[in-house]
């Protein structure tokens, strides 16, 4: 069986597939009329605007990232979480932190 194969590939290898002329053909006209199509740009009055919001803001998912990341500053500053307080007290005031905590009460 495996030499019924290699003799199979051998035979492939020698006369590689040709397309037909007809196919050629209908595959350079569509692609003329694709390149037509793509020829004539779309103009918009917003353009000139999306393309600098673009540029200063990446793209949509970015500019949520951002607005999602003040947010959230925001909200870590104004409210400050007890993890951050006793953090920041404790680097003002030159204690010591363990910011490893004990994990020993879920062991019991």
């Amino acid at each position: 069986m495996q030499d019924d194969l290699d003799d199979l590939f051998a035979t492939a290898r020698q006369r590689p597939p040709e397309p037909s002329a007809g196919l050629l053909a209908r595959v350079l006209h569509d692609a003329e009329g694709v390149q037509d199509a793509q020829a004539r740009p779309l103009r918009s009055p917003y353009r000139r605007r999306h393309r600098l919001l673009a540029l200063v803001l990446g793209s949509a998912g970015a500019a949520a990232g951002m607005a999602t990341a003040a947010v959230a500053g925001v909200w870590i500053g104004f409210a400050q979480p007890e993890a951050v307080s006793s953090v920041t007290a404790a680097w003002l005031a030159d204690e010591r932190v363990d910011l490893i905590p004990n994990y020993d009460y879920l062991t019991e």
